[in-house]
């Protein structure tokens, strides 16, 4: 016998009214009935197992999407997707609205669906797949941004209606030297970041995320990632990369409102986007067994830090100011001016600083039997302009460039966050 649904939370009457069609969209692959259509989170079904109490949780809605300033979790699922073609205007809101309600059940700790991961059609499939059951939510976000082919395709096509609500900065970012970019695993109409404090969480939001899109929108290409490098609080140690080196020393932190409202958040034009940002993702590959073989000396200089305890070669400990033109008895800089903590620096990017979160990636090893690892960047922005300042600063000068290849890249408006009772893009879709 299915289990019978519970009565309403009075807040979750409120939520926003979804299409039969609409969540998931899914009719054709099965799941008919999902039940998800009636009126948003009144028909998610709270998890069997309740989190632990002192589980770290993240409220979906708000003047801002989360998992931007929110202090970087561990673990990352990202994901690029297409609109299928033939779609509409409508089915993108539809879709929009669908994965609204899912993402704030799932950051709540709750399944998808009236009935989650247990059956009430054992003629059909479960509406949630059911891997998190039991489970904490482990401080997931999930955080949605529109590409620049949403607005109009690459052969120049308005499918949505939308070209006129683009940004003049949101636009492919440019080829920058060295990038040798894999099309299959760069841009894309939608994106989605997914972060979590365990992987099976971040992994089971895209999962659930890609069947709601079924047959609307298409998965183009996603990553997985471990091990943040960069911190987003001051509450959080930097941690290391791949390259041995702790990374993001001096990363813009979510206490700091100052920088993070001058160089994050959006608060001017386009009036759709105010309280939004851009994201830049970038897959890096690195060649560690070239990297693994060099001095430490030469490691150090590359960064313009030492490895153990990650301060300036200038000296001091970590978070001591880097003194740029400090030099020896020889009257060499002690920080090498192409080094990458030097190019990368404020002081030689017009004060321009990013926001970062990036992580970790090894996929395997290729065929010649060496890691297929590396860094897959992440930063927020409220004008991508100031990541291709710093970009091409690197790109062409950076003694790093002999161990790192840009494979993959992307560039994303992020909205702002969804209000109870709408869906996230509201403000570009229907104000």
């Amino acid at each position: 016998m299915p289990r019978k649904k519970s009565e309403p939370r009075e807040e979750e009457k409120s939520e926003i009214q979804i299409s039969r069609r609409g969540l998931l969209g899914l009719a054709g692959a099965g799941l008919a009935g999902i039940g998800i259509g009636v009126a948003g989170d009144q028909v998610v079904r709270a998890m069997s197992t309740a989190p632990h109490p002192g589980n770290l949780s993240y409220n979906f809605y708000g003047a801002h999407q989360a998992g931007v300033t929110t202090p970087a979790q561990d673990r990352l699922h990202f994901a690029s997707f297409d609109i299928a073609p033939g779609m509409t205007r409508a089915d993108v809101i539809e879709l929009l609205q669908d994965w609204t309600v899912a993402s704030a059940a799932m950051t709540a700790g709750k399944e998808i669906g009236e009935y989650g991961a247990g059956v009430a059609n054992y003629d059909a499939p479960p509406e949630d797949t059911g891997e998190t059951v039991g489970l904490a939510t482990s401080g997931l976000t999930i955080t949605f941004g529109f590409g620049p082919t949403l607005f109009v395709d690459g052969n120049g096509v308005d499918r949505f209606g939308l070209a006129s609500r683009q940004p003049a900065e949101l636009k492919k970012l440019p080829h920058f030297p060295g990038d040798d970019l894999d099309a299959g695993m760069s841009d894309g109409d939608l994106c989605i970041q997914a972060c979590a404090n365990d992987p099976q969480i971040a992994v089971h939001a895209i999962r659930n995320l890609t069947r709601i899109a079924f047959g609307r929108a298409v998965l183009k290409w996603s990553q997985l990632g471990y091990g943040r490098t960069s911190s987003t609080s001051t509450a959080q140690k930097t941690e290391r990369n791949l390259f041995g080196f702790k990374d993001g020393t001096n990363n813009i932190k979510a206490e700091d409102s100052a920088s993070v409202n001058r160089f994050v958040w959006i608060s001017s034009q386009p009036a759709w986007l105010d309280g939004g940002t851009y994201l830049v993702a970038r897959r890096i590959q690195m060649t560690l067994e070239t990297w693994d073989r060099a001095a430490l000396r030469e490691q150090e200089t590359v960064f313009g830090r030492t490895k153990n305890e990650g301060g300036p070669l200038s000296g001091g400990t970590e978070f001591a100011a880097a003194d740029f033109e400090k030099t020896n008895t020889a009257g060499e800089q002690l920080i090498d001016p192409t080094s990458h903590m030097s190019l990368a620096a404020p002081a030689h990017n017009n004060g321009i600083t990013l926001l970062r979160r990036g992580y970790n990636f090894v996929d395997g090893n290729d065929t010649l039997g060496r890691l297929n690892a590396g860094l897959f960047f992440i930063s927020f922005q409220n004008d991508p302009q100031n990541f291709i300042t710093v970009q091409n600063n690197l790109a062409k000068n950076d003694r790093m460039n002999e161990y790192v290849k840009h494979v993959g890249s992307g560039l994303w408006a992020i909205p702002p966050g969804a209000q109870p009772g709408s869906f996230v893009g509201a403000s570009l879709f229907l104000s």
